[in-house]
């Protein structure tokens, strides 16, 4: 895990550990390619871990 960034990230904090300047490819990668988020409540949150997970997964080899 990167200890830049809390376990549980909030969407602002998704998009720098993404590298990523846009909330809409943020919400693309959660509705379109399985990105999965914590929500509790009203609040959302993604886990580090399972980000860096989901990245894996993405990985051509």
């Amino acid at each position: 895990m990167n200890a830049d960034f809390p376990r549980y990230m909030n969407f602002k904090q998704a998009l720098k550990f993404f590298n990523i300047g846009s909330y809409n490819t943020l919400y693309g990668f959660i509705d379109n390619e399985g990105l999965p988020v914590i929500k509790v409540g009203n609040v959302k949150r993604i886990d580090q871990q399972a980000a860096i997970e989901w990245l894996q997964s993405k990985t051509v080899k």
